[in-house]
């Protein structure tokens, strides 16, 4: 191959860094490619200050970027699963590789536009979409290969990660913290997409097709986001050994395959327990290589353009063959069953307030018990000046969710108990 040519489309964060590489770094990744890679098209609605391009045609309408016989890879960077869609599909179509940072299009679309990729005999990669410059992907279709991965967990999502991490430092509410964060720009002006965990249940999708060879099924994901955990939460979790996380969690039994976005406790001294701020970190559970944890910058300008580069000289080292995204064909995904959440098994933690008065936290254990629910360990707070009521904490032992739900109705109608239990899952792996 005597170059590779690159169209980018956007120029904004991750198109930007994209952009900035291809142009200030050739000489390294013309060695690290065995050929020159070349950017030859930008494809952008505006002209941005923080992303100067150097003697580079710019196309308004992103299409013909797609269109170009001066292109040999787009680099699809605009967002969004419409207009991205269809550049993806449209390149797809013109017999060029396509590298795209797109979770929301591949968690969303990826079946289709692979198996598209596939029959047009081109690579269709994303790197850049789980984790920015984590290169977990990799891990997982290359360093795992060898290995049956029963089990995908992580921390996915850097604003909800720095969310946590200052309510826990700073003992601070909620919305205080997501406030700071949209002025640090970790946040976006609508910010539900990160705490509300789709962000997350996007990426996770892909980590759970990757991990099991199965097709990608976002509509399966159960997501939940942060709002609900009260800086109460984070002080009692301390208390009982604990850290609370959002997690995206697969994990492959016989019974099927759980797919699941989450606020959840973790011991102290896991390894996930222990990634503050905006990182992001990725444990994988494999049969001959045990538990594996990669961590780091989980999004931002170049880390997220490194692993968009990164896809670009694999395509290059492949001179003219398909890179495999999944490192199977498209045809060899396999559905699976994925598992309701009323079977899914861990231990829980559990808050509410009831009256302080004799007799009440043996009501309780025996509303656990009926559905076969053990207590592992309990606090009950005093009560504050003339309250009548008290905070209380209980962790339960592994329990089946729709028994523990049963036992959560249950101490809810209790007369002694005045709000509903609060409840957070948690994962001790």
């Amino acid at each position: 191959m005597t170059a590779l040519r690159i169209g980018v489309c956007g120029n904004g964060t991750v198109g930007g860094g994209t952009i900035e590489m291809l142009q200030s770094r050739a000489a390294l990744l013309e060695a690290r490619a065995g050929c020159p890679v070349v950017l030859t098209r930008v494809g952008a609605r505006r002209d941005r200050d923080d992303c100067p391009v150097q003697d580079v045609p710019v196309e308004r309408d992103l299409l013909a970027v797609a269109r170009a016989d001066d292109v040999d890879v787009v680099v699809e960077c605009i967002g969004g699963t419409t207009l991205a869609r269809e550049l993806t599909e449209l390149a797809l179509n013109n017999g060029k590789a396509v590298v795209t940072a797109n979770k929301a299009l591949i968690a969303e679309h990826g079946n289709e536009l692979l198996a598209l990729a596939e029959a047009k005999g081109v690579s269709l990669l994303f790197e850049a979409a789980v984790a920015g410059g984590i290169p977990i992907l990799k891990a997982l279709r290359d360093g795992m290969a060898g290995n049956h991965v029963s089990g995908v967990s992580g921390i996915i999502n850097g604003t909800g990660n720095f969310i946590l991490t200052e309510m826990e430092s700073g003992k601070r509410a909620f919305d205080d913290v997501l406030a700071q964060a949209q002025e640090l720009g970790y946040a976006e002006a609508d910010p539900s997409f990160d705490i509300d965990g789709i962000d997350a249940a996007h990426k996770l999708t892909i980590l759970a097709s990757m991990a099991f060879a199965m097709p990608l099924d976002f509509a399966s994901v159960h997501c939940e986001g942060i709002g609900t955990v009260t800086p109460e939460d984070i002080q009692f979790a301390g208390e009982l050994g604990y850290r609370i996380k959002h997690l995206g969690i697969a994990r492959s039994s016989e019974q099927g395959v759980e797919l699941r976005v989450h606020p959840t406790l973790l011991p102290n001294d896991a390894l996930l327990a222990n990634v503050d701020g905006v990182l992001n970190a990725v444990r994988l559970e494999g049969d001959c290589a045990g538990p594996t944890v990669y961590s780091g910058a989980g999004a931002g300008r170049l880390p997220t353009a490194s692993a968009v580069v990164a896809d670009i000289i694999d395509i290059a080292r492949a001179g003219g063959n398909v890179v495999s995204s999944l490192g199977v064909p498209v045809a060899s995904l396999e559905p699976v069953t994925s598992l309701a959440m009323s079977e899914v098994r861990c231990p829980w933690y559990l808050r509410l307030k009831a009256q302080d008065k004799p007799g009440v936290m043996s009501r309780l254990a025996s509303c656990l018990g009926a559905e076969g629910i053990s207590i592992e360990a309990l606090i009950q707070k005093p009560p504050v000046g003339n309250d009548e009521t008290v905070s209380v904490v209980v962790l339960t032992n592994a329990a089946r969710e729709g028994d523990l739900r049963r036992a959560m109705a249950a101490i809810g109608s209790m007369d002694e108990v005045s709000d509903a239990p609060h409840g957070i899952r948690v994962d001790s792996p």
